[in-house]
């Protein structure tokens, strides 16, 4: 009979997928290693075990004990299934930018789960890096991971990834692109395929908001360079021990929206259910593609899989906030549909300017139409409050009729976005839409910023 002993055993021996519709413009082949095919549907299980077991070995992590993590999810995925199976806890850290997916399937596989802000610094104590690290160092019988700068995790992939990819394609790569981010993969797969043939090209696929591909050119740790970002599993705002620039020979960077496009189209057009940095991963292969010939042979990694998203980017509502669906819009209507279903605030003429300034603070609004018996006869926005307010202190106890601007001009539904934006300018901070049923809507600048993708 044929079977694992446990779960551990099946990690590994991942397939080579051939991409078809995707990659019609790369003048090679391109083939995908689906790592979703772990029992932890990710990549990470492959060095989750090997820190685990090389963390025995000399006896960091003893009989009981507890480890402890900073993680994307991932890689608590994998040391959670070696914890299950080796008898130990578990307490994963992880930033409140990851799906609550990924949260909630670490707590299924009975990790305990410590959230922590995702805009600060490395060095801020509310960091994952450092709670990690000192929930590493309080807790009795622990073992911080650390598999930024873990050298096991590097070794995993030299043992384990790059020699499957050189038997797969029978030696035939020539070039490797992957998303880096603690840089055990790039860093381990890369070692052992330029052994193999020095001639192998070595792709990271970076994403805005990172260090790694101006580091990579210029030696320069460029502070500027570190903001949010939506894209997960790949990036970092330091430089973690595993990554050796040395092997990689160059870096692409990855928008949010390609990112997430792109993971979405490997699902509806290659029928490959992966995650984001996946959509990373083919993006960059796409952006490469001057740097492939026809008897190349592109290995490109996908992480994990694309169930750890659905609330995210293969949600329609989550994508259209974010600007990400590249829907058609033309007319007064489009810019509004997203929130067509709000009512339309205004103020009377009689009320006073407090009142106006209440509305604006409880809606979150800069701008509200002013109303009397016969309809609308002006406007009350921020910037007239303003210039009122610096003529006199006691503006907040006068009507709102020896304030008010002219009334916002009227459009049709129908109307196009050329035609709305003329209307908004200095004097004019917003258009009004009629709607069907006597309703009106409001559109302001922002909503025709909004539509810029």
């Amino acid at each position: 009979m044929k079977y694992a002993e446990n779960i551990l055993g099946t990690i590994g021996n991942t397939p080579l997928v051939k991409i078809n519709k995707l990659t019609t413009e790369v003048d090679a082949l391109v083939l995908a290693k689906v790592e979703t095919f772990n029992p932890g549907n990710s990549v990470k299980d492959r060095m989750a075990l090997k820190m685990v077991q090389d963390a025995e070995a000399d006896g960091r992590l003893k009989p009981g004990g507890t480890i402890i993590e900073g993680t994307s999810g991932n890689t608590g995925m994998g040391l959670a299934l070696a914890a299950i199976v080796k008898g130990y806890k578990l307490i994963c850290v992880i930033t409140d930018k990851q799906s609550k997916e990924k949260m909630d399937i670490l707590r299924a596989v009975g990790a305990k789960v410590v959230v922590c802000p995702t805009d600060v610094e490395p060095t801020d104590p509310r960091s994952y890096y450092s709670v990690s690290k000192r929930l590493g160092e309080e807790t009795p019988n622990s073992w911080y991971v650390n598999q930024y700068d873990n050298p096991s995790n590097a070794v995993a992939h030299y043992e384990q990834t790059g020699p499957e990819i050189w038997e797969q394609t029978e030696g035939k790569v020539t070039h490797f692109v992957v998303g880096v981010g603690t840089g055990g993969t790039i860093s381990g797969v890369a070692k052992y395929l330029k052994e193999k043939n020095p001639n192998v090209k070595i792709w990271g696929v970076d994403t805005y908001g990172s260090v790694f591909k101006k580091y990579h050119e210029t030696g320069i740790f460029d502070e500027n360079e570190i903001y949010p970002y939506i894209t997960e599993g790949i990036g970092e705002d330091i430089l973690p021990k595993n990554v050796d620039f040395s092997l990689i020979d160059g870096f692409t960077k990855v928008t949010d929206k390609d990112a997430a496009i792109y993971q979405r189209r490997l699902a509806l057009e290659e029928g490959i259910f992966v995650g984001n940095s996946a959509g990373s991963a083919i993006k960059g292969v796409l952006q490469l593609k001057e740097h492939f010939k026809p008897d190349d042979v592109v290995v490109v990694l996908f992480h994990d899989s694309g169930s750890r998203y659905v609330g995210k980017m293969f949600n329609d509502d989550w994508m259209r906030e974010r600007g990400f669906l590249d829907e058609e819009v033309t007319t007064a209507l489009d810019l509004i549909k997203d929130h067509i279903d709000k009512p339309l605030v205004v103020a009377k003429t009689e009320e006073l300017v407090s009142h106006a300034l209440e509305r604006m603070r409880k809606f979150k609004i800069s701008q509200i139409p002013v109303v009397d018996t016969s309809g609308f006869v002006g406007a009350i926005d921020e910037a007239t409050l303003f210039q009122n307010y610096i003529l006199d202190k006691n503006l907040a106890d006068k009507p709102i009729r020896e304030v008010m601007s002219a009334a916002y001009p009227i459009v049709s539904a129908h109307a196009t976005i050329e035609e709305v934006s003329r209307l908004i300018n200095k004097q004019n901070q917003a258009v009004l839409v009629a709607l069907d049923g006597g309703k009106y809507h409001i559109i302001t600048k922002y909503d025709i910023i909004n539509s810029v993708k």
